[in-house]
């Protein structure tokens, strides 16, 4: 990719998959960033960066065929609410940066799963996170995941 894509320059063209993409375990995606994710200083607002996590997360699930509207959908409705989350800031975006998100499954259990996540401009962390996502039902109680999860998420273990 040119130095002038990556960085949002007018006349350069950068197309990607919608959802991104997962390869070797790590799902990754691309997002421009615009005057609407920046405050008064001109670095992205520190909520937008969980915004893009969010997305990271939500296409990483849909990627390997885990949707959130079938979830709903279920006799039982399942939902992915997130309990922990640790982040720490290393560097700023700022208006037309193209930043990547990268998502991978760091631990599995019964009720819930880990997600290690990184934001990255031209290469470089910016951003990292653990997350830890549950998932519980209509009343709000945890819930095992469905038994055919544990291929689906075992094979994306590193």
């Amino acid at each position: 990719m040119s130095e002038n894509a990556r960085n949002g320059k007018p006349g350069n063209t950068l197309i990607v998959p919608l959802d991104g993409a997962v390869e070797d375990g790590i799902h990754r995606f691309t997002a421009r960033i615009y005057y609407a994710d920046t405050d008064f200083s001109g670095a992205v607002y520190h909520a937008r960066y969980l915004e893009l996590l969010e997305r990271g997360r939500s296409d990483y699930l849909r990627c390997l065929g885990v949707y959130h509207t079938e979830l709903a959908g279920r006799d039982t409705p399942l939902f992915w609410v997130v309990r922990r989350m640790e982040i720490d800031f290393r560097a700023a975006a700022r208006i037309d940066n193209i930043v990547t998100v990268e998502t991978r499954l760091a631990e599995l259990h019964k009720a819930r799963i880990v997600m290690a996540q990184t934001i990255l401009r031209d290469g470089v962390p910016i951003l990292t996170a653990s997350v830890t996502a549950a998932l519980i039902n209509d009343g709000g109680r945890p819930q095992r995941m469905p038994r055919d999860w544990a291929d689906l998420f075992g094979g994306a273990l590193s």
